[in-house]
C-alpha cells in the first residue's frame, strides 16, 4: 500500500503543501484510488502466492463480487461468483468497515496529523490490522481450533490456556451483536461450500466458555473474529482481506481528521514511572573495559 503514494506526487503534502487536501476533489480521488486499488492488490497478493498471475477487476461486477472473481476466475470473464456468497462477503465487509477509534484507525489518524499523505497514513492502517490481538485474529482463531483438534479436548485446553484467540472485545462488556451476526452467516456459507469441521469444535468451544466462570466473571464473549474465521476460510478468502474491509472507515476518518479544525499533530503524554534516582560515577572514576 505504501507503495501507492509513488503513483500520486501531485497529492503528497511533502511534495506540494499543506493545502492539497484541502480540495475536495483531491480528498475524493484518494479515496475512490484506495478503496479500488486495495481490493485488486490483495487478490494479485494472494494469487501471487499461489503461483497464479492476477486477474484485473470487471467494471459489471460488485465490490465483493469482484474480489471473489479476481481470486476465482482465472482470468475466465464469464466467471460468475456465487451470488450469495458475494452477499455474505459485502455484509462481512460492512460489519468490519468501522468500529470508532481502534487500533488501526487511531493508527490512521496519528499519522494523518502530522501532514503525509494519505497512502502513508493507510499503509500505517493496514500494519496495525495485522497484529494478532487486532485483524490478526481472524488468522489465529481457526489455527486455534486446528490445535484443540475435536471437541473431546476442549475442556483441558481451556483449563491450560486461559488466553483464548476471538474472544473479549474492549468496547462490548457482553456478546459483540456482529459475532451474532457472522454466525449466522457462517452456517449459510457451510450450507454452500460445505461445512468446516472446525465450526462444530467453535460453537463447543463458545458454548463451553461462556458456562466456564472464569470468563463470565471477565465477561469474555465472543468477538466478530470468532466466527469470522471460520467464513473466510470456507469461502477460500485469506485473512489479509480484512485490511480490505477496513479500507472504507479508515479512509472516513482520515477524511473527518482533515475537517477537524481543532485537529494538530498528536503528541500523546508520558508519565516516567522507572526508578527515580540512579547513582552515576564520576567519568574521572571510569575505566575503559
Amino acid at each position: 500500500m505504501s507503495v501507492l503514494s509513488l503513483f500520486h506526487p501531485d497529492a503528497n503534502p511533502s511534495l506540494n503543501g499543506l493545502d492539497i487536501y484541502k480540495s475536495t476533489q483531491v480528498r475524493d480521488k484518494q479515496n475512490f484510488s484506495i478503496l479500488g486499488q486495495a481490493p485488486t492488490i490483495a487478490a494479485a497478493a494472494f494469487l501471487k502466492t499461489a503461483g497464479k498471475p492476477p486477474v484485473l477487476p470487471l467494471s459489471n461486477l460488485s465490490y465483493a463480487e469482484n474480489l471473489l472473481y479476481m481470486m476465482e476466475s482465472m482470468e475466465n470473464k464469464s466467471y460468475k461468483p456465487n451470488p450469495r456468497l458475494s452477499q455474505v462477503l459485502d455484509i462481512i465487509f460492512i460489519l468490519h468497515a468501522e468500529h470508532e477509534m481502534n487500533c488501526s484507525t487511531a493508527a490512521a489518524r496519528h499519522l494523518a496529523s502530522s501532514g503525509v499523505d494519505v497512502s502513508t497514513a493507510i499503509t500505517g492502517a493496514v500494519g496495525a490490522i495485522g497484529g494478532p490481538l487486532h485483524g490478526g485474529a481472524t488468522k489465529t482463531f481457526p489455527q486455534m481450533l486446528l490445535e484443540i483438534g475435536t471437541v473431546e479436548n476442549i475442556p483441558e485446553f481451556i483449563e491450560e490456556q486461559r488466553t483464548l484467540s476471538g474472544f473479549g472485545q474492549r468496547i462490548y462488556k457482553n456478546y459483540d451483536p456482529r459475532a451474532r451476526v457472522v454466525k449466522r452467516l457462517a452456517e449459510e456459507v457451510f450450507s454452500i461450500a460445505g461445512k468446516d469441521p472446525l465450526f462444530e469444535v467453535a460453537v463447543a468451544l463458545e458454548k463451553t466458555a461462556l458456562s466456564d466462570e472464569y470468563f463470565v466473571k471477565r465477561k469474555l464473549y465472543p468477538n466478530v473474529d470468532f466466527y469470522c474465521g471460520l467464513v473466510y476460510r470456507a469461502m477460500g478468502v485469506p485473512p489479509h482481506f480484512t485490511a480490505v474491509a477496513r479500507m472504507a472507515g479508515v479512509l472516513a476518518h482520515w477524511r473527518e481528521s482533515l475537517d477537524d479544525p481543532d485537529t494538530k499533530i498528536m503528541r500523546p503524554q508520558q508519565v516516567y514511572t522507572g526508578v527515580c534516582l540512579r547513582h552515576c560515577q564520576p567519568v574521572r572514576d571510569r575505566t575503559i573495559m
